[in-house]
């Protein structure tokens, strides 16, 4: 059966499975048959192979039709079978075969149900599917693909230009790394149009083409390469500048360092980056980045060889003011010195520096550098033809006592020099100056502008000099130095506080402080019992408190920050309080605050059915001391960092005060009459006349024994000795009686009383007054603005108290109330 088979099939062997064996026959005989007809898709060596077979099939069919036809099975067996030649011989033997093929044909079927393995062929035979082989004459038929080249026959990867300029024309050298990338010899572009003396590859020469006004090489391939190129590329000279054109090779990356003569700062490229320069002596070298395959242009700015010219004698005046600051421990001098040229173009002057100090900062609008010489300081300037200079020197040295004299300094040449000088302390001291020669004192307000602007501390003394002459011109400066005393860091200038107080006994407080600060950061603000603090604002904007264990504290505006000046610091409280009842009494107080406050006024808003009477506590009622006559006292101001004292003229340190009229007997008003009040326990006498209305007021006064003269001729002396025992005022009307001057009428008490006009306001229950605008601002700002619900009235009385100078201290007013 296996050498059936390989007749069949020839020489490779198919499987014997029935699928297989009837795809394999019907495919060939399809194929066989395309062939015949000459159909297009059949491969050139199956074609021949076919073309044969169908000869042989033709000659069988025409000895066929020669004879009687045979059964359909013989002639089926015969198409299928055979091969050979139209000649008698093959006939006879397709015809015995044909009679066998039924035989096989039953017999390989039932092989093919009782084998499903495709069996194994002989040796040196494989068994392969029909697909797989039709595959395999597919692919032989294909024609074999090309090698594959590189798109480039070459690649210049970088190019590095290195040039110096030297007698209008820049020689180097042009270094070319790349790679050949096809085989045999490629033509290599190297460089456009510039001169080239040398050429060498890998330090053998290498041979150049001229080609279209540029260089080019053939080199061999594949492989790298690293070329070298002696140049020379000429340099372009213009009016007041020189150019150089060099082409870039095209290569991925072209960089060039290019040497030039002189210091140019001024270099300008084209088509390039320049990535670096430096100055080294009189040359400068510049690093930049070209654009491959361009043409790059660098422009320099040049110099004609200048005519000397005859140099003249240069003479310059100098006005030289000078600031001597007296620290802790150094001496300061700051030096502002105006120079004008009269001839000649100087490009520096000499400073002298006095022995022993230390140059700290130069500065000058025309100042280009500086350098020290052994105890001269020289000044270059950058324009040597402007007529005139201003510099400014400060130079330093250590204090060890209490005394110095002063080094006058100025500058080496001039031929005349004037100036000032100014003395400024550091701190509290008390400094004399001792001048000579040709110092002449002057006015601390008489120095120029500019040199008290350089001041900072306070100014001691001032002089001026028309001539510096170190042998005649002397200044000797010797202090004593004080503790300095510490200062308030903030004092509120004004306090108003609004109190609403409802008919529960609730009351909503509003205290407005008009501050000013110098270095505290926080207002600790202490409320009274049970109290909580609602809002607060600094300067309009609104701000969040810090609770701490000792009280709230609210943030201040830094020293020197928006606004300037006094700001306006708020904030409004909440006291439950204690409900009233049908009658007793009930006090208000307000916060007590950590900084002092010079006046405190105080506005009080009640129901208009609560009837209150007897006002006590801290604050007096305002009717007493109306606003336009009460005198605050002292004032606190804040003035370079620190607190001073500002008095109204006439006003005298002391808090009593004594006022008073003088008549005769019958009434009529003396003026003119001479009081003189003694202090009797510090001795201090202070004389005054009654005025045309015979009155007469001291205000300054200390707590104790006073006494008062009264005199005028014609008249008795009247005397009074009493006790001053309250800062109040005091009232004493002196009746003088008609007498000889010798003649004295002494008085003597305890205590005067106050006068009439206050006794009769302090007598009378305090009236209510209209509420002022402040009460309706808090009435407004409880309604939807303030986190809190409170009824508060909406009419009633207010009642206003004021105290001045407040220090961390509760404020309390207390009165008596019936509700109706």
């Amino acid at each position: 059966m296996s050498t059936l088979r390989q007749g069949l099939k020839g020489r490779i062997a198919v499987a014997s499975h029935p699928k297989e064996v009837a795809a394999e026959g019907d495919g060939r005989w399809e194929r066989r048959r395309l062939a015949c007809t000459g159909a297009a898709g059949v491969p050139p060596a199956r074609a021949r192979h076919d073309n044969r077979w169908c000869r042989r099939h033709e000659q069988a069919r025409r000895l066929r039709s020669q004879r009687p036809s045979p059964s359909a099975a013989t002639s089926l067996t015969d198409r299928r079978t055979v091969r050979g030649p139209a000649d008698a011989k093959r006939a006879t033997q397709t015809s015995a075969a044909c009679l066998l093929l039924p035989f096989l044909l039953s017999f390989l079927l039932i092989t093919a149900v009782y084998g499903q393995q495709t069996s194994v062929g002989q040796s040196g035979t494989v068994t392969l599917p029909l697909e797989e082989y039709n595959r395999l004459l597919d692919q032989a038929a294909q024609p074999a693909k090309p090698p594959s080249r590189p798109p480039a026959p070459f690649a210049l990867s970088r190019a590095s230009l290195q040039l110096k300029v030297e007698d209008q024309a820049a020689r180097g050298k042009i270094s070319l790394q790349g790679e050949v990338l096809h085989s045999g010899s490629v033509k290599v572009p190297l460089c456009g149009d510039v001169a080239v003396l040398a050429a060498e590859a890998g330090g053998v020469p290498l041979p150049l083409i001229a080609e279209n006004q540029s260089r080019a090489a053939v080199l061999r391939g594949p492989g790298r390469f690293d070329i070298s190129l002696d140049v020379i590329i000429p340099v372009r000279v213009e009016a007041g500048r020189a150019s150089l054109t060099i082409p870039v090779p095209s290569a991925g990356t072209a960089r060039l360092s290019l040497d030039l003569p002189g210091d140019h700062t001024n270099v300008r490229l084209e088509s390039g980056l320049v990535t670096a320069r430096s100055a080294a002596g009189t040359r400068t070298v510049l690093e930049a980045t070209l654009v491959p395959g361009a043409t790059s242009t660098v422009y320099w700015a040049t110099r004609e060889t200048p005519v000397l010219a005859v140099a003249r004698e240069v003479r310059y005046v100098a006005d030289v003011k000078t600031l001597v600051s007296v620290g802790e421990v150094d001496l300061r001098l700051t030096v502002l010195a105006d120079v004008t040229v009269v001839q000649g173009e100087p490009d520096e002057f000499q400073f002298p520096v006095p022995q022993g100090f230390e140059v700290t900062e130069t500065a000058g609008s025309t100042l280009e550098s500086t350098e020290s010489r052994p105890g001269v300081l020289v000044l270059k300037t950058s324009e040597p033809s402007q007529r005139s200079h201003q510099f400014l020197v400060s130079m330093e040295r250590s204090l060890a006592q209490n005394e110095v004299q002063v080094p006058l300094v100025g500058f080496q040449d001039a031929q005349r020099e004037t100036g000032e000088i100014l003395v400024e302390g550091a701190g509290t001291m008390e400094l004399t100056a001792t001048e000579s020669g040709e110092l002449r004192r002057m006015d601390v307000r008489e120095v120029n502008p500019a040199l008290r602007s350089l001041a900072t501390s306070s100014l001691q003394a001032a002089f001026r000099f028309t001539s510096r002459n170190a042998a005649q011109n002397r200044l000797n400066l010797t202090w004593t130095r004080f503790p300095d005393a510490p200062g308030l860091p903030a004092a509120a200038e004004r306090a108003e506080a609004t109190t609403l107080v409802t008919s529960e006994g609730k009351t909503l407080t509003e205290v407005s402080l008009t501050v000013r600060n110098e270095s505290q950061p926080f207002l600790k603000v202490g409320l009274p019992p049970g109290a909580s603090l609602l809002s607060a604002e600094v300067s309009g904007q609104k701000v969040k408190p810090v609770e701490g264990t000792d009280g709230i504290r609210v943030p201040l505006l830094r020293t020197g920050f928006r606004p300037e000046g006094p700001y306006v610091v708020s904030f409004v409280f909440f006291n439950p309080g204690v409900a009233f009842s049908k009658s007793g009494t009930s006090e208000l107080a307000l916060p007590r605050l950590d900084l002092p406050v010079n006046l405190m006024l105080w506005e009080v808003f009640l129901p208009d059915r609560f009837g209150v009477k007897d006002f006590a506590g801290d604050a007096m009622p305002r009717a007493i001391y109306p606003l336009d006559d009460f005198q605050l006292g002292p004032l606190v101001a804040l003035r370079g960092g620190k607190f001073e004292i500002r008095q109204e003229a006439g006003f005298t340190s002391g808090p009593g005060r004594i006022e008073g009229s003088v008549t005769d007997q019958t009434g009529a008003v003396v003026p003119g009459a001479e009081v003189v009040v003694t202090e009797l326990n510090t001795g201090s006498r202070r004389s005054l006349a009654s005025d045309d209305q015979g009155r007469w007021t001291v205000t300054g006064l200390s707590i104790g024994r006073i006494s008062i003269a009264v005199s005028l001729p014609g008249f008795k002396i009247a005397q009074r000795t009493f006790e001053l025992n309250s800062g109040r005022t005091a009232r004493v009307n002196v009746a003088l009686q008609v007498g000889e001057v010798t003649e004295t009428v002494q008085v003597t008490s305890s205590e005067v009383g106050e006068s009439t006009d206050r006794r009769a306001k302090k007598l009378e229950p305090q009236q209510p007054v209209a509420p002022s605008a402040n009460v309706s601002n808090l009435q407004r700002r409880v309604a939807g603005v303030l986190p809190i619900g409170v009824d508060v009235p909406r009419a009633g009385k207010a009642y206003r108290f004021l105290r001045p100078l407040v220090i961390d201290e509760e404020t309390k007013v207390s009165f008596k109330y019936k509700v109706r």
